[in-house]
């Protein structure tokens, strides 16, 4: 490997941990010894059974499912993005590989060969802990039961180590029982039993210094060793174990098993020196098994109404907003909340064929625009397209007839779920966008060929996709035809280029925010139109044209983009971090309101988050300036 490439590759992995722990020499040498894997959409790098590897990866841009099988049916166990790291286990074990490992899409890997990276493990207890933990946390019974060996090889190297568990909400009682240190045992466990408790805490000037709990009075009172006529700090457990309020579930379990504990006291910072927020039970971390995005999956295989998918969404928006009050990271929000949208959609299209009968051909139901960049955190319109395989022309109608129905009755469902219809009708129910292989690569063919021609029709939305149902070759042919018809096509790229930057600027010649003049959002900023959408639209135009496959986020995109076009990676580095930014405004609009989140009152901003938003805009200028520099925007100008 070349020195250049290797002080690159160097210059990656530092920003990561744990090779954040190793100097920059060190993260030289290893460099050197790296190979870099490029891996197609839906490759494998390895699969369960497959003998150990000689080393671990590094995901240097892309997404990798690592996946087991669970009930017959291969289960998503965790994502991979840029910076994580996986294939952890010939570190720590001598049997086979216990997941699979493919490409969600197309990837680069970065492979470490295990005798370069051990010597620093061993003189490194940080990076040894380090992969340790990250080896065995990403599962919540780290032993397979039957085999009695571990079976977690990877971890996601972000805030957040478990997606599963940190994704969880966790709701517990906010207003526990409080007494003194001098109250009698019998009259606690008689406030106890009056307010059907489990538990209560001791106060000593305004903060915790005890607890007690049902355990306490059958094993210490029931049994005679102590007299209910004693004072309750008797049989009180001290100090009290606090933890803030924030804590996710799978914090709350870890200490839990560590002080060997069944409640937990919550508290405004975190120590017993501060006021008493709450208490944490058993039974709460229960409950809150029952919300993790893994449980909501099966609960959407299970369901067989409308009625039992919007509690399922419920849920769903519930984890969103509690994943947001913990800081974690919006990319993984994202990506949780993408799959269970597309788990929701898939099953009320499974509903619709158990209604109708098996469908007469095969076809892909794809899920457009923003759930096709899985985007879609908050409950707005849906879009949606279906192409069915190339049936005979004396077939054509019927196969057309069975799909419109089977779209209109899924689409139905989902409208029921809380996505309500596309104002556009950019839906498969649609005649225009329910038909034919065949002729979708014609209508492909003429948007791009001829894009001012049929501007009514033509919508940039048609160029964000996921599978959301049925054929995988029939999308990889929708994505062939796009990609043979972008190659150096500059009037179609003329014709996105201007639609990016022809959106009404967020910010007016002296620096204020541009409001909405007129109508029901008046005096409100359109966060979508002014900020979202261009960065949206200039990241779609930018993977086109440097042919990009497989990669929809928006965010991934400029991530890809960085890396592809090194000269500008800061411009798209920027936009990456701005279009997160601007996402969480909106998305926390949309929550607080029960709506799209597309207005933002910006007198209920404060002035450090106003400056925030502001400075988030500032990205778009040097893009916008790279897309006119880029490409011939002439003809749609």
């Amino acid at each position: 490997m070349s020195n250049a490439i290797s002080q690159r590759v160097a210059d990656f992995l530092k920003e990561y941990q744990p090779f954040n722990y190793l100097s920059y020499d060190d993260l030289i040498k290893i460099a050197t010894t790296i190979r870099v894997i490029n891996l197609e959409k839906h490759k494998s790098l390895f699969q369960i059974n497959d003998t150990l590897h000689d080393c671990f990866y590094v995901v240097a841009s892309g997404v990798i499912h690592l996946t087991v099988i669970s009930d017959a049916e291969e289960t998503l166990l965790n994502k991979c993005y840029a910076g994580d790291i996986f294939g952890l286990r010939p570190f720590f074990a001598k049997n086979n590989y216990q997941m699979t490992a493919k490409a969600r899409e197309e990837s680069i890997i970065y492979a470490i060969p295990i005798a370069t990276f051990k010597p620093f493990v061993t003189q490194n207890t940080e990076i040894l802990n380090f992969l340790l933990e990250s080896f065995a946390v990403n599962t919540k019974n780290s032993l397979d039961s039957k085999n009695n060996v571990l079976i977690s090889d990877n971890v996601g190297y972000t805030d957040n180590q478990s997606d599963m568990q940190y994704f969880q909400s966790l709701s517990y009682n906010k207003v526990p029982l409080k007494i003194s240190s001098d109250t009698i045992i019998k009259e606690a466990a008689q406030l106890v039993t009056d307010n059907m408790s489990d538990s209560l805490l001791i106060i000593e000037q305004g903060y915790p210094i005890g607890i007690v709990t049902d355990k306490d009075f059958r094993s210490k009172v029931a049994t005679g060793r102590f007299s209910s006529s004693n004072t309750i700090d008797k049989i009180m457990a001290s100090p009290v174990v606090t933890v803030t309020e924030n804590i996710s579930v799978a914090e709350a379990q870890l200490v839990m098993l560590k002080h060997g504990l069944t409640h937990l006291c919550v508290t405004q910072d975190g120590t017993d020196k501060s006021e008493v927020k709450g208490i944490i039970s058993e039974h709460d971390l229960v409950v809150a098994q029952a919300n993790n995005p893994g449980i909501l999956l099966k609960e959407i295989k299970r369901s067989q109404s409308a009625k039992e998918l919007k509690l399922v969404r419920d849920k769903l928006t519930d984890i969103i907003q509690s994943s947001l009050n913990k800081n974690i990271p919006l990319t993984h929000i994202y990506s949780i909340a993408g799959e269970i949208t597309l788990a929701i959609i898939k099953r009320a299209i499974e509903q619709a064929i158990l209604d109708l009968g098996s469908p007469p051909a095969r076809f892909a139901w794809l899920s457009i625009g923003s759930q096709g960049r899985k985007e879609q955190l908050l409950l707005t319109d849906q879009d949606s397209i279906l192409v069915f395989e190339d049936v005979s022309a004396e077939k054509y109608r019927d196969v057309k007839d069975y799909f419109i129905k089977l779209a209109k009755k899924a689409i139905a469902t989902l409208e029921k779920v809380g996505y309500y219809y596309c104002p556009q009708n950019h839906m498969a129910s649609n005649m225009l966008w329910c038909k034919s292989l065949t002729d979708w690569t014609k209508q492909y063919n003429s948007w791009m060929n001829t894009p001012g021609e049929n501007s009514n029709e033509i919508s940039s939305v048609f160029f964000d996709y996921e599978l959301a149902f049925g054929e995988q070759k029939i999308e990889d042919a929708i994505t062939e035809t796009i990609f043979k018809n972008a190659k150096n096509n500059v009037l179609f790229y003329d014709y996105l280029g201007n639609d990016a930057l022809k959106k009404p600027t967020p910010i007016n010649f002296f620096k204020k925010f541009n409001l909405e003049d007129e109508g029901e959002h008046k005096g409100k900023f359109d966060i979508k139109t002014r900020c979202l959408m261009p960065l949206i639209d200039s990241a779609r135009l930018l993977v086109l044209s440097n042919n990009i496959k497989g990669i929809n986020s928006t965010y991934l995109r400029f991530k890809q983009l960085a890396i592809v076009d090194p000269k500008f990676s800061e411009v798209y580095l920027n936009c990456a971090d701005a279009f997160l930014v601007l996402s969480k405004f909106r998305t926390l609009e949309g929550l607080k309101n029960d709506n799209s989140g597309q207005y933002i009152n910006l007198e209920e901003l404060n002035k450090v988050d106003k400056e925030k938003l502001k400075n988030a805009l500032a990205p778009m200028r040097d893009l916008e300036e790279l897309i006119k520099d880029r490409f011939q925007l002439t003809q749609f100008s």
